[in-house]
């Protein structure tokens, strides 16, 4: 034990327990100062504080707490446990098996490889909307879900037996991060009588959702976490806090959908990208730990590493209903308020690196979209929003005004002498025309807001109101309800509002990430074929956190975000162009128009059903057999052993990371001669980058599936088949609305060969230079890599020969994924872009050798024509541990040797 490490007792219920304590640290440092995040820091520094990778002065500098200048310190933050979902992590638990491989190729135990600290998998991510709006849609999607995975599923339960430390939530329970908040979530951990912060990484970017819990945790990479679940720490600079104080109280009839919607926008308009952001203040009391959930899930939205809550009564009212053990709630109180991270109270001296205020009572109702969830529309100004961005598109037609189309016509809006925007179409022996702006997809999903009672029972009432009312969904809409715990259909029904969300269309699809993470499945062929006829610009609403371009659906250009009620209310409406504040969703059995405010439900109702029917027993009695798959997960036949026995498959297949790695790491090499395989603009997501959606039949992806023996049918997603590294390569650059500036003209994954100028697709240019020897670069704009934590999106581009990105600015969980696959990431200096530099992509780029002490690289380029030139970029490995990784060809390779 170091001199600053200090143990103390705690005596809670007659138990006497241990703990680091901070007020130890309070004769030297004042640590009323320091933020609720920078607390936890803290703590886990002082428990660590006898590990190699803590030094004394890490911890004085965090307790110094100065926040007034630039903080350069790089510190160890060590989580408790790690979480993983399957479409992350499948690869994850790939590279383990492949690790047990090569350690045991070394000379090592391959029994050396295996989780370290607590790993929780919930496979949420791989059930799909193919059947909707019928009575047995769960059931079909489930049985379409687990024959389309089964191979997936088999190498996940030989997982689970294999590693210890590793529980699997079998599918159709939840989605990871309200499994997370409503059963998984310690708040404090106990380990031999030892008390310290539950705190965790998961291998998706809202895993920051339970941060409303007060836990510290964010997204990290597949491959940062896989080295956390092995014991490495992570290194991250100390952070900056933006606090964000709360005032007052919403309004009647705005959400918690509204209020996060106007939070993004704050931030991203402030600019905390790689910044911790702490909510305060005396408005917390009147925020729900739900609320605060909603909040926090969407910290990647607004660009920070998290977006966390202290520990009050309201998580302890919220650990109480959700069936947590009491005498764990009164450890998680005591030990909060023993170390002076209880409540809001613990943030009145709290010092920020800037502090930024919302009155609650001025958020009013909106939605964001098309295509960016930073982007907030008031409701009132939807409808006109909608008209102003189509008129931007390249080519557009609008539809005339029409009240059974769900058009209107308004001041400044379509003039008659303009061409309609709409197809005949004909659904289910119904006839109709589908215009520009018809919401064709309109889905309660994604954990943002299922995991809130208060919105789900607003939607609830708000179609038991329509139903009454005579209303009926449009019937281009495809409608779905994919909760995130089986907990929601269990209040509803209780509350009597299942019935009416049924004959809406809004029946049970699955309990998963569906509609937001692209899982949306096919429209009707009658839709999808209008769309294309008419190139219809048509619009999907939904209660998810993403809305970027391409991610829901190929055939839908503008994706809204909306609480659950609005997205019903949309589906009502069935057009993006109807103002529905102040024109009719339809009209009642009387032929009267019936309104938005006509069917709203009051928050006196909301409330008085939520208090009745969300229940404690509810929570206990689901999550009592969280871990049961039932039979058909029980009966699917595991491979057994230390080391997988990999079979012939198409959807996992042992990747050749570490094929002839050697057992030192050679100096790192230089970058000679290399080309440009894409050069791209600003706000490149890793939806564009990593391969995601649906397998387009005439891919190279698609081209190697058909090889291997798979027919069209049978394809599935990119997310169920990362575990293959051949499909997940062909897939990389490969979304449709991609535009890369070497093949203008083009949307999706097309570049040009150089020096020939043949155009190409992406993985096939990719091939043919591997083929010549020849390495890569990617050139980038602002913000590149924005969007989930993706591990895909550094291993595809390593596996198609990228040895170096240079971007103006990168994401931050995407620029740690870079360094964790061996990429060198650069970044142009300010003032700097390749358009200023005159840099067009059909240059050669040399890059020498990069060394730990470096900040700057020199590139040169070598233009087809012209004289070559030098320009100085960024090195953006930030951290000496990262530079390690990178000098040994990555992070999975670091710890390989380290172990072996």
């Amino acid at each position: 034990m170091t001199s600053k490490q200090v143990k103390q007792s705690l005596s809670v219920a007659g138990t006497d327990y241990e703990y680091f304590s901070l007020s130890a640290l309070q004769a030297q440092y004042d640590l009323s100062r320091l933020p609720y995040a920078a607390k936890i820091l803290l703590e886990n520094l002082l428990r660590h504080a006898d590990q190699p990778f803590v030094e004394s002065e890490h911890i004085d500098t965090l307790a110094t707490w100065d926040t007034n200048s630039e903080q350069e310190t790089e510190i160890a933050f060590v989580p408790s446990r790690v979480i993983l979902q399957d479409f992350t992590g499948v690869p994850a638990i790939v590279d383990l098996a492949t690790m047990r491989d090569a350690i045991d190729e070394l000379g090592g135990d391959a029994n050396k490889i295996n989780p370290l600290k607590p790993v929780e998998l919930v496979i949420d991510h791989s059930v799909m909307v193919d059947v909707y709006a019928q009575a047995d849609a769960y059931q079909k999607n489930t049985e379409i879900e687990v024959q389309r995975n089964r191979e997936r599923y088999q190498f996940l339960r030989w997982g689970q037996q294999a590693f210890d430390n590793l529980k699997v939530v079998p599918p159709g329970r939840g989605i990871v991060h309200q499994v997370n908040l409503e059963y998984l979530a310690r708040g404090v951990f106990e380990e031999d009588k030892l008390l310290y912060p539950d705190t965790l990484v998961g291998t998706d970017s809202h895993t920051t959702m339970i941060n409303g819990m007060g836990v510290l945790g964010w997204g990290v990479g597949g491959i940062e976490a896989e080295a956390a679940m092995l014991g490495q720490p992570i290194s991250m600079l100390i952070p900056e806090v933006i606090g964000f104080e709360i005032k007052g109280e919403l309004q009647e009839g705005v959400t918690a959908t509204d209020l996060v919607l106007a939070i993004t926008q704050q931030l991203r308009e402030f600019g905390v990208v790689g910044k911790f952001v702490e909510f305060c203040g005396e408005g917390l009391q009147h925020l729900t730990l739900a609320d605060r959930a909603t909040i926090a899930n969407m910290a990647p939205e607004y660009g920070a590493t998290c977006g966390i809550f202290p520990i009050d009564e309201q998580t302890v009212r919220y650990l109480q209903l959700t069936g947590r053990d009491e005498k764990h709630i009164e450890r998680i109180k005591a030990y909060c308020q023993a170390q002076d991270m209880w409540g809001y109270q613990s943030q009145q001296h709290a010092q920020y690196h800037a502090r930024l205020t919302l009155d609650l009572s001025t958020v009013e109702p909106s939605i964001a979209g098309p295509k960016r969830p930073q982007d907030r529309i008031p409701l009132t100004q939807a409808a006109s929003s909608y008209y102003d961005w189509l008129k931007e598109q390249d080519e557009y037609i609008i539809a005339p005004s029409d009240p059974e189309q769900g058009r209107f016509e308004s001041e400044g809006g379509p003039t008659s002498d303009q061409q309609p925007g709409e197809v005949e179409c004909e659904l289910n022996g119904e006839p109709f025309s589908l215009a520009n702006g018809a919401v064709v997809i309109a889905a309660i999903t994604s954990c943002t807001n299922t995991s809130n009672p208060d919105v789900l029972v607003a939607a609830g009432l708000l179609a038991q109101n329509a139903v009454a009312k005579g209303l009926r969904v449009k019937p281009w809409v495809k409608t779905s309800f994919a909760p995130g715990s089986q907990v929601v259909t269990e209040y509803l029904e209780r509350a009597g509002l299942t019935d009416s969300l049924d004959k809406l269309g809004f029946q049970l699809v699955g309990y998963g990430c569906t509609t937001c993470i692209g899982n949306s499945g096919p429209l009707p062929d009658e839709i999808s074929a209008a769309i294309h006829e008419g190139n219809l610009s048509v619009t999907s609403v939904l209660s998810g956190n993403r809305n970027f371009e391409g991610r829901i659906h190929s055939d839908v250009k503008a994706n809204y975000l909306a609480s659950p009620p609005l997205v019903i209310a949309y589906a009502l409406a069935g057009n993006m162009q109807v103002d529905i504040t102040t024109e009719p969703l339809g009209e009642d059995s009387h032929g009267k128009p019936v309104y938005l405010k006509d069917i709203w439900p009051s928050n006196e109702q909301v409330q008085s059903l939520v208090d009745t029917n969300v229940t404690s027993d509810l929570f206990s009695s689901k999550y009592a057999s969280v871990y049961d798959g039932g039979d058909v997960w029980e009966s699917l036949p595991v491979s057994e052993g230390a080391r997988y026995a990999w079979p012939d498959s198409s959807y996992v297949r042992k990747p050749g990371f570490f094929d002839d790695m050697p057992a030192e790491a050679p100096e790192t090499a230089d970058i000679e001669h290399a080309r440009c395989l894409l050069k791209l603009g600003d706000s490149v997501t890793t939806d564009h980058i990593s391969p995601a959606g649906s397998i387009a039949p005439d891919s190279p992806a698609a081209q190697y599936l058909k090889e291997q023996g798979v027919e069209p049918k049978d394809f599935n997603s990119y997310g169920s088949r990362r575990g293959n590294h051949e499909v997940m390569m062909r897939g990389t650059f490969a979304n449709v609305r991609l535009r890369n500036q070497l093949a203008p003209g083009t949307e999706g994954g097309w570049t040009r060969y150089q020096p020939d100028d043949q155009q190409m697709t992406v993985f096939d240019a990719a091939t043919r230079y591997q083929q010549e020897g020849v390495p890569l670069i990617v050139l980038a704009g602002k913000e590149y890599g924005t969007g989930s934590s993706r591990d895909w999106a550094a291993k595809g581009p390593l596996l198609l020969g990228v040895r170096a990105v240079i971007a103006e600015s990168y994401e931050r969980i995407h620029r740690s994924n870079l360094v964790g696959m061996g990429i060198l990431p650069l970044q142009f200096k300010q003032g700097d872009s390749a358009d200023t530099l005159g840099l067009d992509g059909t240059e050669k780029f040399s890059i020498n050798a990069v060394s730990a002490t470096q900040k700057t690289a020199t590139v040169n380029v070598v233009p087809e024509s012209g004289e070559a030139f030098n320009f100085e970029a960024l090195i953006r490995i930030d951290t000496p541990n990262e530079f390690a990784y990178y000098q040994s060809g990555g992070i999975l390779h670091y710890v390989l040797r380290q172990l072996a």
